[in-house]
């Protein structure tokens, strides 16, 4: 049996891993990796919070748009620390099942 097809999520992390070593002028996200970690978070910041300015506004067209921004400027945020979309689905299956609550006071 074969794998399912990626999600639009592993399909957008696996052309991010691709740009990675792409001429800055020929991608945007190659450009931002060629920027290094530091401004790929300071970009994924400002999405995060145009996202929030959305959803507390309530417009939900927009904030579709800027959350898809800010998922974007995530996984270039993960991949310039050579974290993987896979890294952090690990670690969400290693927190399923328990509390939200217990999760949080284990990490003390």
């Amino acid at each position: 049996m074969s794998d399912p097809l990626p999600t639009g999520l592993h399909r957008l992390a696996g052309t991010i891993a691709a740009r990675k070593g792409a001429d800055p002028e020929s991608s945007w996200t190659a450009k931002l990796l060629a920027k290094g970690p530091e401004k790929c978070a300071e970009k994924f910041g400002e999405e995060a919070v145009e996202a929030i300015i959305e959803a507390v506004k309530g417009d939900r067209e927009r904030l579709i748009s800027e959350a898809a921004d800010t998922l974007y400027h995530l996984l270039v945020m993960l991949a310039a620390r050579d974290v993987t979309l896979s890294d952090v689905e690990n670690e969400l299956d290693r927190r399923e099942g328990r509390s939200g609550i217990e999760e949080k006071a284990s990490r003390k």
